[in-house]
């Protein structure tokens, strides 16, 4: 008795530490979720921010194509003026030589009878009218002159439009270019931040599989530490003293029983899905009868089973094993070690059953045999 109290208070102070450790991993693991979830909607920002950034670099390539083809265009413009403006000065310089030749020939050849002309005018409109005849004689020279310096200013002004145009364009690229190295500047500052974020996502979730198993593995020890904290419970409150009764290799594993409600062997099922052949004896008690170890061995089931029941089932070595099912309360726990005629558990009718009963089978290398062999 001493021994089982010293039992169950171990596995009392056991679960108070498993349960201490499953709260602590609880509360580990909703902060490693949160964190994942505040890691998780960062990335999502960061990506958003990054696809951003992409788009306008896209923009900035497009319109850089398009004014470096506006920049060519313009260049094209300019040389054409360049040339138009070599050709118009040509014009303008031929007009002036082939000019002064003709008027240098005039002056050379005898023309000086215009001078004297306009030196021997009788007055003032005479000499005006003289020399508005001698002007007659160079009009076309001179308009001729006048014309090509006229275009040659026009494909100045021209040139100069140009290259003020091309001017921008260029401080607009340069511009764009400028744009392009800081958006690519913050695109690679987006990616280590992104690169960031998932190395620290991805950590945290092995981190939160390692805190979730760690929780499934102590509330799984918590589970079997209450486990045998009520089958040690179950002990120490209703086990009895040991019986040992009958002439058989195995002790009467309930003489408190008032009769044999079913044999080994065939039987017409009591519950459908049962069967009819009767792997064991099943010994009609009240609830609450003390069923005890038909021999000594080691508890290898103690636990509740959807159609045996609260069940034992102790191996006895040799390929011997006998099972206990329907029972009430157990009062011993897996790897346990039980003596012959230890009080293991009472009678009940849990799982499969349809009165309070025991429910004793014997196994011999793995095939149910009568009991009453052994009993």
């Amino acid at each position: 008795m001493i021994l089982r109290k010293k039992i169950a208070a171990f596995l009392a102070v056991s679960m108070l530490c498993l349960g201490m450790t499953v709260n602590v991993n609880a509360s580990e693991i909703s902060e490693t979720e949160k964190k994942a979830e505040e890691l998780e909607n960062q990335k999502k920002a960061a990506e958003g921010e990054k696809a951003s950034l992409e788009d306008q670099l896209n923009g900035i390539v497009k319109e850089m194509d398009e004014t470096k083809a506006k920049i060519e265009t313009k260049e094209t413009e300019i040389r054409k003026k360049e040339e138009e403006l070599v050709q118009a000065k040509v014009d303008e310089n031929e007009q002036y030589e082939s000019m002064k030749k003709r008027i240098k020939y005039m002056y050379e050849n005898g023309n000086s009878q215009f001078i004297e002309i306009l030196c021997e005018s009788k007055s003032i409109g005479e000499f005006l009218n003289n020399a508005e005849y001698i002007s007659t004689i160079s009009q076309y020279d001179r308009d001729m002159l006048v014309e090509f310096q006229q275009i040659v200013k026009a494909v100045e002004e021209q040139e100069e439009v140009l290259k003020e145009e091309y001017a921008q364009l260029e401080n607009m690229q340069n511009s764009l270019i400028a744009k392009q190295d800081e958006l690519n500047q913050l695109l690679e500052g987006k990616e280590e931040e992104l690169e960031k974020i998932s190395a620290d996502l991805g950590a945290t979730k092995e981190k939160l599989e390692q805190l979730k198993a760690a929780a499934a593995e102590a509330a799984r020890k918590q589970e079997e530490q209450a486990r045998l904290a009520a089958a040690s419970a179950n002990a120490s409150a209703g086990a009895g003293a040991a019986v040992v009764s009958g002439n058989g290799m195995f002790t009467h594993p309930c003489p408190g029983y008032s009769r044999i409600s079913s044999e080994f062997g065939w039987r017409e099922a009591p519950i459908a899905g049962a069967g009819n052949n009767h792997k064991g004896m099943d010994f009609a008690a009240s609830t609450g009868t003390p069923i005890y170890a038909a021999a000594a061995g080691k508890v290898t089931i103690a636990r509740s089973s959807a159609t045996a029941g609260n069940w034992i089932v102790l191996d006895h070595g040799n390929g011997l094993q006998t099972y206990y099912m329907h029972a009430s309360a157990l009062y011993v726990s897996e790897g346990q070690s039980v003596s012959k005629g230890q009080n293991i558990a009472a009678v009940g009718s849990t799982g499969q059953s349809t009165g309070p009963h025991l429910h004793f089978q014997v196994m011999q290398n793995g095939s149910p045999v009568n009991p009453r062999n052994y009993l």
